[in-house]
């Protein structure tokens, strides 16, 4: 259960947790109208930073953009009001949910006449596949549910329909006793978790389905790419076939939540020696590096929180 903090931002005012409700009929309840984010706020020891802040806002702003929403804020407001909200809830590390939603007004399929609504949240949350995954790794299934096809709904957008498609992933790989599943796509190539990118390594190169396999554009997929680079380690973006998972030397995870994660089974089938391999763990230093302020921040990914008095808080 989510643990509640003391404000949520609502289309420029902080209110109490509780007070951030909204009415049964509102349009996204019956049609899954919302676009959202997931961020990550670290404790540094210089304080509280935002990871890849005006990323994810970027990306909020494309998802509205793509569903015709108007979000009635500018990013720059919004990064803004998300350094608030860390500030007035006191949080030295949090999850932040931006959500953007349409909200009470008229019922039907037409979604125009309805207020867009945004509420900015935050909470504490852990390693989101076990704490143990990260040097572990988890054991996870291809699903027999495919991503979304091209052209149905866009899977460049973080909408929160497209994520009834993650949990019938998620459900089947959990009662069939896996922590995730991988989803094809619909020319049967790998293309991701419920809510990761996904990477392999074959002979010291890294593997990942491109954009157009039905893939989320990550941001933390964007952060491995660019460590990569920098590392020399080889990347190729291309699709990937399902029977490529097998005979990989390691497979991983990325994700706002999941961070680097490494998959050590694959249907049962051990990936590599069965745990987390040498580059996987090269990889996860040197991001924990950067998120930690143990390594400089030479990518400019981290925006710090500075502690002030807040404002626009309703008492």
């Amino acid at each position: 259960m989510l643990t509640p903090t003391q404000r949520i931002w609502h289309n420029g005012r902080f209110i109490p947790w509780e007070q951030a409700t909204i009415h049964v009929l509102s349009h996204v309840v019956s049609y899954g109208t919302s676009v959202f984010e997931g961020i990550r706020c670290y404790a540094t020891p210089a304080g509280p930073a935002i990871f890849r802040l005006r990323d994810h806002v970027r990306r909020l702003a494309d998802s509205a953009k793509i569903y015709r929403m108007d979000l009635g804020y500018t990013r720059e407001q919004l990064a803004e009001a998300m350094q608030e909200l860390v500030r007035v809830n006191d949080m030295e590390s949090c999850y932040i949910r931006p959500i953007a939603i349409r909200a009470y007004g008229d019922m039907g399929v037409n979604p125009l006449n309805n207020p867009v609504d945004v509420y900015l949240a935050c909470w504490l949350w852990g390693k989101y596949l076990g704490e143990e995954a990260l040097a572990g790794g988890v054991d996870v299934c291809v699903s027999s549910w495919k991503r979304i096809a091209p052209n149905t709904l866009p899977a460049l957008a973080k909408a929160g329909a497209n994520y009834m498609n993650s949990q019938l992933i998620k459900m089947e790989a959990i009662t069939n006793g896996y922590a995730e599943g991988i989803a094809l796509d619909e020319a049967g190539y790998v293309s991701e978790g419920s809510g990761e990118n996904i990477f392999l390594v074959r002979d010291g190169r890294l593997h990942t389905p491109p954009l157009g396999a039905s893939v989320l554009p990550g941001v933390t997929r964007d952060s491995v790419l660019r460590l990569a680079h920098d590392l020399d380690i080889p990347v190729v973006e291309t699709i990937v076939p399902r029977e490529m998972l097998y005979i990989a030397d390691e497979v991983f995870f990325t994700g706002t939540a999941a961070e680097i994660t490494p998959i050590r089974s694959i249907d049962r089938i051990p990936v590599g020696k069965g745990h987390r391999g040498p580059i996987t763990e090269k990889l996860q230093k040197a991001f924990f590096a950067v998120i930690d302020g143990a390594a400089p921040d030479r990518y400019g990914w981290l925006s710090p929180v500075h502690v002030r008095q807040p404002v626009g808080v309703d008492k």
